[in-house]
């Protein structure tokens, strides 16, 4: 006889756990199937931030020329790999099609909303008993080097303050002053006292084992292969572990949706963007005191517990899980233009990480019940925000599963939106 659950909820990342979080919460019977281990894709060697400050989505004017100079260039920020493919051209067309005003000024009260509150949660997940997951409230520090990179970021500081988001602008020897890790000879820097910060792979794992304790099924090394579905509904999960028969299905794997969906018939305009980071044994001098990101180069600088993670880059290159050395030596190498004291040469080093994050054309995830079945819940498509956001999603997830009305209107989340 097959297995049944209530909930079958596909992804053991952050947006995963912290759905079947939620939904415990609210009484229901949850299973979760991931294909690797927990947390092991981007949800586990990320920057850690939780970011407010990040209400502006990717998709934003003048990103499609910032992106032009960059995007052939293996050492830049953004970089895609060169290929002849129809679903990197059409989500370029998609993205090109949203870096206007009006989308970022739509999407802009909606990712703050979003963020602020998933801060509120995170505040309650950081005092469940048994939980330690490293997370600070100390804001996030961006550092400038040149006159241009700073009138940028002022601009979209003030783009941010105008909705609610609160910002301190700091210039020349100021910023050196607030933090004494950040090189004295900057141009100037904008600090976001709301931001957050924390180790993501220990608050997806304590997460996990919390809920695995109120009666939650986690189940890693399990592969979703194949659906039975009946009209307009799912009723039946093939995985690596046997065939499951499901009330409803929660689908949060993050890059690997689209495969997943296209067996169900849907398409979702979703690109992996490999990501980096560097960790080595946090220095007993010159750490940072507070997440530093060094804006122009990208390069995030976050203090972890014992541990100082750097962490950048945006390179399209599909599902390729390779290391470039390149990438990660352009991370490294913009330490010490803006950090002083910090010299990635002297420190141990723990890991050189990757992972894969999912990006949709006009940067909004994708959240709410699929048209084309009426148990399938889809929560993908975070980009670089998938912690950060984690949280709320997941409180979304079971609002929409249990018929609750969802806290925010999120018709813009729309799964066929791009239809």
């Amino acid at each position: 006889m097959d297995p049944e659950t209530e909930i079958l909820v596909i992804g053991g990342g952050a947006v995963g756990i912290c759905s079947a979080h939620y939904l415990c919460e609210l009484g229901c019977n949850v299973t979760v199937v991931e294909m690797g281990e927990i947390c092991s894709g981007s949800s586990y060697g990320n920057a850690g931030l939780i970011v407010p400050s990040h209400s502006v989505p990717l998709a934003a004017p003048g990103v499609i020329s910032k992106a032009l100079k960059w995007m052939f260039n293996p050492d830049s920020p953004f970089y895609i790999k060169p290929r002849l493919n129809w679903d990197i051209i059409s989500w370029l067309w998609k993205f090109r099609g949203a870096c206007k005003a009006r989308h970022v000024h739509q999407a802009l009260p909606l990712i703050r909303d979003l963020s602020l509150n998933s801060v509120e949660l995170f505040d309650e997940l950081a005092v469940l008993d048994g939980i330690d997951f490293c997370y600070e409230k100390k804001g996030m520090l961006s550092v400038y080097k040149t006159q241009e990179g700073f009138e940028e970021g002022l601009e979209e500081a003030r783009l941010l303050k105008d909705i609610g988001i609160e910002v301190d602008e700091l210039k020349g020897e100021e910023v050196h002053g607030f933090e004494a890790s950040v090189r004295p000879d900057v141009t100037g820097g904008v600090f976001y006292p709301q931001d957050a910060h924390l180790l993501p792979d220990r608050f997806v794992g304590e997460l996990a084992r919390h809920i695995e304790g109120k009666g939650v099924t986690i189940l890693p090394s399990t592969e979703a292969l194949g659906f039975e579905t009946s009209d307009g509904k799912i009723e039946r999960v093939h995985t690596t572990r046997g065939t499951f028969k499901v009330e409803q299905v929660v689908l949060s794997s993050g890059s690997w949706a689209p495969g997943i969906a296209r067996e169900l018939q849907i398409k979702l305009p979703i690109q992996p963007a490999k990501g980096y980071s560097v960790t080595f044994k946090r220095p007993s001098d010159g750490c940072p005191g507070r997440p530093v990101v060094l804006a122009e180069s990208k390069v995030a600088t976050t203090p972890m517990g014992d541990c100082l993670r750097f962490a950048g880059t945006l390179e399209m290159a599909g599902l390729d899980l390779s290391i470039n050395q390149r990438r990660v030596k352009a991370i490294l190498n913009a330490v010490p233009r803006y950090l002083t004291g910090v010299d990635p040469n002297e420190l141990e080093l723990l890991e050189i990480w990757r992972g894969l994050r999912p990006c949709t054309p006009d940067g909004l995830p994708f959240l709410g019940r699929a048209q084309r079945y009426k148990n399938l819940i889809l929560a993908a498509g975070h980009a670089m925000i998938g912690i950060s956001m984690s949280p709320i999603t997941g409180k979304l997830v079971a609002q929409i599963a249990t018929g609750t009305e969802p806290s925010f209107d999120i018709s813009a989340l729309r799964v066929e939106r791009f239809n």
